[in-house]
């Protein structure tokens, strides 16, 4: 969203003109921007054989799919119904990387009979992985490396208290497993988090990787997860993928040297490649003032962007009806019956009722992670494409609500 001749506009389209169109609150998502935050990665790390695998999770709109299949990229997924979305979107089985956490045997079964490639993150599972496929079904492991990162806890996966990946500690069970049942080991996997700034991280992971890798002889790929760093207010420091992109495949090129064949290089991107292409767009019900605080109550909330109470996750909120006027102090809340704080103590422009405001960063983990906590409704979503604003999903209804409850007589 930029500010154009005292107007904010999203890929030149006035916001007030979308939601006059589409409602409110709207899910509005760029095109542009999307396809460039995939672009920035493989070009930074275009000196090796790289797969950048979209982390679906993020967003799983069909037309957000298709337009990252169209554009190159590969898809990481973390359930079935992910993967059937993949599927339907265009991408073939052998582009989808299938890495869930403490799921049902059958579901991974489900996938295998759809040619996947599977990703396996406990010992357990290795085991009946083994005994079912042997050497006929080859998989990759997802592995824990004791390494904190990542800008918070809650979304911290590689410390040594996290439910995710085999414990690098326990490479002796992991080896007698494979053994025991002639499993064929394809790549290795780490992930350790989001909101990783440093380089340093990913070589640590990459020396951990590297010295591993001896032992299985039939890697065809490593894959480094992801959790780039994206912007969220002005000043935030970001990753560097430009010298990541230099450091990791320098060392990671050499060690293919080593390793006697090129591998495939991979990553898991989701918030890097979609979160700056949202905007929410809301509309103030109410300007309530207090003895200590100026509310700002809005036509949203937590149940369609759950993030800033669930992670403290910072989003920038400007008020697009109002960019010239004198910067107040605002807390800006939902409608939801809980304590539903979207930003507190924001400088925004003077807010008044019935004005749109828009919630940057929002395209990552917001409809994703939407519900319909009171009764609400989920927004409808709208991708700007080649400079015109297409509806992807429709706003629910009170239908929709009721669609499968079944009512009986009481």
């Amino acid at each position: 969203m930029e500010l154009q001749q005292g107007v904010y506009r999203i890929q030149g389209i006035d916001p007030h003109a979308l939601v006059k169109e589409f409602g409110s609150p709207l899910y509005v998502y760029d095109a542009d921007k999307i396809v460039s935050q995939l672009r920035t990665l493989k070009t930074a790390f275009a000196a090796s054989d790289v797969r950048i695998k979209y982390a679906a999770k993020a967003l799983t709109n069909l037309s957000i799919l298709k337009l990252l299949r169209k554009s190159g990229s590969d898809i990481d997924v973390v359930s079935i119904q992910e993967a059937q979305l993949a599927l339907r979107a265009g991408f073939e089985p052998a582009q989808i990387m299938y890495t869930p956490s403490g799921v049902d045997f059958n579901e991974l079964i489900a996938c295998v009979d759809l040619g996947l490639t599977v990703n396996i993150d406990n010992l357990s599972t290795l085991a009946k992985f083994g005994k079912k496929y042997r050497d006929t079904y080859p998989c990759s492991i997802r592995l824990n490396p004791h390494i904190m990162a990542g800008g918070n806890l809650k979304i911290s996966t590689g410390h040594s208290n996290s439910k995710f990946g085999i414990s690098v500690h326990q490479l002796p069970e992991i080896l007698e497993t494979v053994s025991a049942h002639n499993i064929r080991i394809n790549g290795l996997h780490i992930h350790t988090g989001s909101d990783i700034t440093e380089s340093d991280v990913f070589l640590k992971m990459a020396d951990i990787l590297f010295g591993l890798a001896k032992n299985f002889p039939h890697l065809k790929f490593m894959d480094f997860g992801s959790g780039f760093k994206v912007a969220y207010k002005e000043g935030d420091v970001v990753t560097n993928v430009n010298d990541l992109g230099q450091k990791l495949t320098k060392a990671f090129n050499e060690f293919c040297e080593g390793y006697g064949r090129k591998l495939e290089l991979h990553f898991e991107p989701g918030k890097f490649i979609v979160s700056e292409s949202g905007h929410l767009l809301v509309r103030t019900n109410v300007v309530k003032k207090t003895p200590t605080v100026t509310f700002v109550g809005v036509d949203s909330g937590l149940n369609h962007l759950i993030r800033p109470m669930m992670y403290d996750a910072y989003h920038t909120i400007i008020n697009v009806s109002n960019p010239g006027g004198e910067k107040k102090q605002y807390t800006v809340v939902g409608y939801i019956c809980e304590t539903d704080t979207l930003g507190a103590d924001r400088m925004i422009s003077e807010v008044r009722e019935g004005d749109l405001l828009a919630l940057k960063n929002a395209g990552a983990y917001g409809f994703s992670m939407a519900s319909n906590y009171n009764s609400r409704f989920r927004p409808a979503e709208v991708l700007i494409i080649n400079g015109q604003a297409k509806l992807i999903r429709e706003r629910e209804t009170f239908e929709d609500l009721l669609r499968h409850q079944v009512e009986i007589d009481i």
